[in-house]
């Protein structure tokens, strides 16, 4: 494809079908072959300047089609494209899915010829291209990305005036999590699209008890065009703007659709049995019954201590803080402390009283980093004590016993042997117990880890390193929390039912669900008893009864095409995903075993999976050979390996910006000018006394004054630092005589001559002469002021138990360009570009952090590339953004020092 002309433009835009926390995007890259984007990857990326040259491909149509049956998921993801120019164009599509759901198919249609994937065993895939492989000539279609998602990129060259369609499917089967199902679409389509449509049919024959749709993006405008429509089994959820609702302005192509679509929902539940479908010879099996009352659990954390734990260590304490403050008082609990030497809290499990829980939490704070890491002998003290506290009958009878393992590395004192580590863990627990692992960031090996796990009733997951580290893992203690049954068995007739999933669960927890399924025999459905077992907390649960089931024909009649082999598809995809599990976990026949069986079934059902890969043969290019692409399913392993091996350069170059970027200050607080046209951002951070109120815009010729107060953390934390954040702000336009006052508990609003108070726990659009509001519950307030500018403020809701933090705001700028050339103040001076030059790149303290000189406003600065969070996107983790910190509350940088912008009061320019 060399000699093509063109340059290549970024057209994002994705979507999924998929529960959370495994969140699904897509995009759609455009491009000819001159002018590579280079990936970004870690803190340090190119700062190459892109071109502008005019774009000659079109993106006519994105459509996404998600159906959604019995909580199982299909997504057909169809995007149109034509090449407008006289020469040939390169187009790439991409999408990025969550890292559980299986592609089915994918397909090209060029000019009426259909160019189709085939599913093939990766090894003999591997084989039958290692020709061209090893010349280069096929890439991985496939790339991990982030913490939960993969990368799926395909590129074809397209004649000039031809058309492409892309048609990618996957399929996954949700998850309930904390009481809830939910669908995710992101949505980046960079450009306003002819036919722009999201369609998403939910099909649930137990009865839908709640949807709910909203979308980071939504204005006033936006807000009619989310259209649902929910009856007693179906929602169907659709959102579809045209081409002129989808401008940012009426004049240019730039959308104002940029975020993320979500739906949730549940199913209503009640007691017994559970839900049963039974389709075309297949039956699902849902289990989660309503108003169990939670067993109480006797949990031992073993936390590591070694010195390579010393950066997540604070981290590590403040989420123990908050669990321990979450137990319930007949809970009981130990606390175990390891490196190369093991030291207990206690010598046996406490109740969780409040005095005693009072006197953990100052066992937590003196917790420190030292010495190495004898994974071993840290579990099996675990394991002993909780053994001999049974054997002694120290803990309630009907009650579960679990382990919870953090660690960040690799065992390097004691057994060091992982295999016989892993034989001795599970010779000791001999399935009296759940083990759950935690790796903490990327030094742990985490299949060792996960093996272990599930060799012993539990599973592991991995804390990715980042300031939400100490959420994550609160996160995965809420999961695991509240069990409501143990040695859960789902029983069926051995003579009416074969080939079935698992049906045996060590706990069932609360908000999440059990599911079976199977192969029926025949169709004799009145020889079909379901009986299900378990312990609960006062006795047995104990249910029986005769399966009933739904004629799918009569509850949807004329829409029964639909569902087709959905039950026999969520069956294969069920045993498919238990399968890979016990291929690692299990004795070695077993593994050999299920391994071959795994395979047998993805290449049956086209499911791309570790086992399997697609191959897609691209039409021929201009040296008339064919390109074979390749697309696999990455382990875990392989995730982490790739994120391991994430280097990048910084390449140092000098630009002027003057187009209309991103400013915001979130978190403690964190200031930031993001700058999408050339891939870069400026950050700073301002620190002062809590109680602080400090200008951050102020445009003297239209009247707009923004002023916000910081606040700090409730008590001082055990490392001495004080954390700060922007709580409260001030927002007036003096000529629209509009003034708002927002705060984390309520909105206050005076326009058209009268307050108006909202709370944060509503959700309500406002629209007057001068100003437009658009509260999302608990979430966010965008504020459109007339002919001038738009802001968003994001609430961050802390757990009210949190012993130190409390919530609060995050303030964005989405719109200024209107804003006069003498707006200023912390973010406002800003608004109308900033001129800088970064060279001398060179090594820092931490080596994913350089160093480098910049010249700016007249001053030489030593600053580090670094990153800060973008929350607009994903509230609860926020997306990395790759900056150049300026050190010293951003002297040099800001005019005068950051001082000179305190203020006096919450509406006061002085």
């Amino acid at each position: 494809m060399s000699g093509l002309l063109g340059v290549r433009l970024l057209l994002l835009w994705g979507s999924a079908c998929l529960w959370l926390p495994g969140l699904a995007r897509g995009s759609l890259f455009i491009s000819g072959a001159h002018e590579a984007l280079q990936e970004t990857r870690g803190a340090a990326r190119s700062l190459q300047k892109r071109s502008t040259t005019e774009v000659t491909v079109e993106v006519y149509s994105v459509t996404v089609d998600c159906t959604v049956t019995s909580r199982f998921a299909h997504t057909v993801m169809t995007s149109k494209a034509l090449n407008k120019a006289n020469t040939s164009q390169e187009i790439f599509f991409e999408m990025e899915l969550t890292k559980t759901a299986f592609i089915t198919n994918f397909s090209m249609e060029i000019d009426g010829q259909v160019y189709v994937g085939e599913v093939k065993e990766k090894e003999k895939a591997k084989k039958e291209y290692e020709k061209a492989v090893s010349s280069g000539q096929t890439a991985g279609l496939v790339k991990a990305s982030g913490r939960k998602m993969e990368k799926f990129s395909v590129s074809v060259n397209i004649a000039a005036k031809s058309n492409v369609t892309f048609i990618l499917t996957y399929e996954e089967l949700l998850q309930r999590k904390q009481g809830q199902y939910e669908i995710l679409t992101r949505i980046k389509p960079k450009q306003a699209v002819q036919e722009f449509q999201i369609v998403t049919n939910i099909y649930e024959p137990q009865g839908i008890s709640y949807v709910d749709a909203h979308a980071t993006f939504l204005s006033n405008e936006l807000l009619p065009l989310v259209e649902k429509t929910v009856t007693d089994n179906k929602a169907h959820i659709s959102f579809s703007p045209t081409l002129e609702q989808q401008r940012k302005c009426a004049s240019c192509d730039e959308t104002l659709i940029d975020g993320d679509f979500i739906i949730k929902y549940d199913v209503n539940r009640v007691a017994g049995l559970g839900d049963i479908q039974i389709v075309n010879g297949y039956f699902v099996h849902f289990f989660a019954p309503p108003d169990l009352p939670r067993v109480p659990k006797n949990v031992v954390f073993v936390i590591d201590r070694s010195g390579s734990m010393r950066r997540k260590m604070v981290q590590t304490r403040e989420a123990l803080l908050a669990i321990l403050k979450d137990l319930h008082e007949e809970d009981y609990f130990a606390l175990i402390q390891f490196d190369d030497r093991i030291d207990s809290w206690q010598k046996s499990l406490t109740k969780a009283t409040k005095e005693n829980v009072d006197q953990a939490m100052i066992y937590v704070q003196q917790i420190n980093d030292r010495g190495g890491t004898d994974i071993n002998q840290a579990v099996l003290t675990g394991v002993e004590m909780l053994l001999k506290d049974r054997r002694e009958k120290k803990l309630p009878e009907r009650s579960v016993d679990m382990i919870i393992l953090l660690t960040d590395g690799m065992p390097n004192s004691g057994e060091s042997h992982l295999p016989r580590i892993q034989e001795n863990v599970r010779s000791a627990i001999r399935g009296n117990m759940s083990l759950f692992c935690l790796g903490f960031g990327n030094d742990v090996d985490y299949s060792f880890l996960d093996v272990m796990s599930k060799q012993n009733k539990g599973l592991a997951r991995r804390i990715f390193e980042g300031s939400d580290a100490t959420l994550q893992l609160q996160g995965f203690y809420d999961e695991v929390s509240s069990p409501l049954l143990s040695d859960v068995d789902m029983r069926y007739p051995d003579n009416a039912v074969e080939s079935l999933t698992t049906n045996h669960f060590n706990q069932l927890f609360n908000g999440s669900e059990i599911v079976v399924a199977g192969r029926l025999m025949d169709n004799d459905l009145d020889n079909f008893l379901v009986e299900v077992f378990g312990q609960g907390f006062e006795e047995d649960f104990i249910v029986q009864g005769q399966a009933s089931t739904v004629d799918w024909g009569v509850m949807y009649p004329d829409e029964e095409y639909i569902f087709g082999d959905f039950t026999e598809r969520l069956w294969a995809y069920l045993t498919i995903q238990q399968l890979l599990e016990k291929s690692k976990s299990g004795a070695t026949d077993e593994k050999a075993n299920a391994t071959a069986k795994a395979l047998d079934m993805s290449l049956q059902y086209s499911f791309v999976t570790p086992l399997t890969s697609m191959v897609v043969t691209k039409p021929e290019t201009e040296d008339g050979t064919d390109t074979p692409l390749i697309a696999d399913k990455l382990t875990e392993e392989q995730r982490q390996q790739a994120e391991r091996n994430i280097h990048l350069p910084v390449t140092p170059v000098s630009h002027t910006y003057s187009s209309a970027p991103t400013y915001f200050v979130d978190g403690d607080p964190h200031f930031m000018i993001e700058l999408p046209d050339r891939d870069d951002a400026l950050c700073f951070n301002v620190n002062d006394k809590p109680g602080t109120i400090f200008n951050l815009v102020r445009d003297p010729n239209s009247g707009i004054l923004v002023n916000g107060q910081i606040i700090g953390d409730k008590k001082i934390p055990p490392d001495g630092k004080i954390n700060t954040y922007f709580w409260r702000f001030g927002i007036i336009h003096q000529t629209l005589g509009v003034k708002l006052e927002v705060d984390t508990e309520v909105i206050l609003v005076f326009q058209d001559g009268k307050w108006v108070k909202l709370l944060w726990s509503d959700a309500a659009s406002l629209k007057g002469l001068n100003v437009d509001l658009l509260l999302t519950k608990d979430r966010s307030l965008t504020v459109t002021l007339k002919d001038s500018v738009k802001f968003v403020i994001l609430l961050h809701k802390v757990w009210k138990k949190h012993p130190y933090h409390r919530d609060y705001l995050g303030f964005y700028t989405l719109d200024s360009h209107l804003l006069s050339p003498s707006v200023h103040g912390l973010l406002g001076q800003f608004y109308h570009g900033i001129e800088y030059e970064v060279t001398n790149l060179r090594p820092g303290e931490v080596p994913e952090k350089p160093d480098a000189t910049m010249f700016v406003k007249g001053q030489e600065l030593n600053v580090t590339r670094g990153w800060q969070r973008d929350f607009r996107r994903d509230m609860k983790n926020g997306e990395n953004v790759p900056c150049w910190f300026i050190h010293s509350n951003g002297t040099g940088l800001l005019d005068g020092d950051a001082t000179d912008y305190i203020v006096s009061g919450l509406f006061k320019t002085v």
